[in-house]
């Protein structure tokens, strides 16, 4: 350690003689570091979005409903409850949020079918009262504004046709008020969901419909899942919590297929119905049989595409691994060579100097030392440049390209450890070179 202070006082009195020498040098290290980071950056954010893209991809909502019934449902052993029940509370929503597990979010859903007038315009619509949540549960992107900001606001959302029937355009209709069922309602937002007519529908406040309606009861709960594949399991814990909370007495069934599905067997049927995303598209337009038979092995199903997706995760994640690496590799090995080639220069320009030190009393080693420490230090400042040239490509490329670009602390430490090990790999030879030199020989040159 006592030697170390001053030959990095040495190194950087060396390296100031020769500045543009020093920085093109270093410039080797700076684009490698720099290029490494970047595309650790982007390779995480990338990573990340092929993540989200993949656990989210195909039938990741979970429907509950009030009430259950089953039509021909008898048939298959399929045990019905009432057609229709005010057993569905909002204490539900947050138990199910509280405590089942993979839940990404959820939200309280009314139904209404109503007038809404917005000046002289008039239109009969499915109006659906939500939660703010609604936005992640259905993966909203908005054509124009946005949510409303409360579950009890006077406010909504409306569907891009509705917007177009009442306004004429998406654009005009933020900030506008309309009107149903004595209530006023400030437009913040216009969604691009298409999906089940929804580009026709009007979303509310849940508790602002709740309390135009005077009730108590929810029409269901909307689940959006962590992973399309856990689905089913998310399902099921649902539908067993419910049955709890609900006083319903017996076990429900745990067995696969449609009869799980529907619940309700080995006990007191349901007065609710729970249903995946998957299965109310595989179901819909069959008879009630059929539906029971296509459902068999739904959960098995969910099972096969999760691992699928995971496979496919895996070896994309791999392919990216080794591409990082191989650019890395090539980036750092460049800047290496530059590193040794500049130290070989050196140690030819100052051989006089190296001559003198040995003469007065320095070892071999000590000179050695000298010139790894400077090869070191060129390496470790040319990796710190490197480092916030990388962090400031790494957020430009990121942003430019909507990546959620990120480099960890772990990285940056790596990356300055990975340049200050350049520096000595490359450093060696030209040091062993510099502490071989004969005195004698040296003090001669000129």
């Amino acid at each position: 350690m006592q030697q170390i202070i001053p030959n990095i006082r040495l190194a950087l009195h060396s390296l100031a003689r020769h500045p543009l020498r020093t920085f093109l040098t270093m410039l080797g290290m700076v684009i490698g570091v720099a290029a490494v980071l970047t595309m650790i950056a982007l390779g995480t954010g990338a990573r990340g979005s092929v993540a989200e893209e993949v656990s989210s991809a195909g039938t990741n909502l979970v429907y509950v409903k009030a009430g259950n019934y089953t039509r021909g449902g008898s048939s298959v052993g399929i045990a019905s409850g009432a057609g229709a029940a005010t057993t569905l509370v909002s204490a539900d929503a947050s138990a199910i949020a509280a405590q089942v597990p993979g839940v990404r979010a959820l939200s309280p859903v009314l139904t209404l079918r109503s007038f809404v007038t917005s000046g002289d315009q008039r239109a009969f619509v499915r109006a659906q009262g939500v939660a703010t949540t609604f936005e992640r549960v259905r993966g909203w992107s908005f054509v124009a504004g946005s949510m409303f900001a409360s579950d009890d606001a006077p406010s909504a959302v409306l569907g891009a046709n509705l917007a177009a029937d009442l306004f004429g355009s998406a654009d005009a209709a933020p900030g506008s008020v309309i009107r149903i069922r004595g209530l006023e309602l400030t437009v913040t937002g216009v969604t691009d969901d298409a999906s089940d007519d929804y580009a026709d529908v009007l979303f509310l406040p849940w508790q602002t419909l709740q309390a135009s309606m005077g009730i108590q009861h929810l029409d269901g709960i909307t689940i959006a899942a962590e992973k399309a594949g856990e689905t089913s399991r998310i399902a099921t814990e649902v539908r067993t919590l419910l049955r709890q909370r609900h006083g319903i007495r017996g076990t429900d069934s745990s067995q696969a297929g449609y009869l799980a599905e529907q619940g309700g067997v080995g006990g007191m049927p349901d007065d609710f119905t729970v249903e995946t995303q998957a299965a109310q598209a595989l179901t819909q337009g069959l008879y009630t049989p059929a539906a029971a038979f296509a459902l068999a092995n739904l959960p098995r199903l969910d099972e096969v595409t999760l691992e699928e997706m995971a496979e496919t995760l895996d070896r994309a994640s791999d392919t990216m691994t080794a591409l990082l690496a191989s650019i890395a590799g090539v980036s750092l090995i460049v800047g290496g060579i530059g590193i040794m080639n500049v130290m070989l220069v050196s140690v030819t320009e100052r051989t006089r100097e190296i001559g003198l030190r040995m003469a007065t009393g320095a070892r071999g080693s000590d000179v050695a030392a000298q010139f790894v420490v400077e090869a070191m230090t060129l390496s470790i400042i040319g990796g710190l440049a490197g480092l916030l040239l990388g962090l400031a490509s790494a957020w430009l490329v990121g942003w430019s390209l909507g990546w959620p670009a990120s480099v960890s602390t772990a990285s940056m430490v790596l990356a300055i450890g990975i340049a200050a090990a350049v520096g000595l790999v490359f450093g060696i030879y030209p040091a062993r070179r510099a502490s071989r030199l004969d005195p004698i020989e040296a003090l001669r040159t000129e």
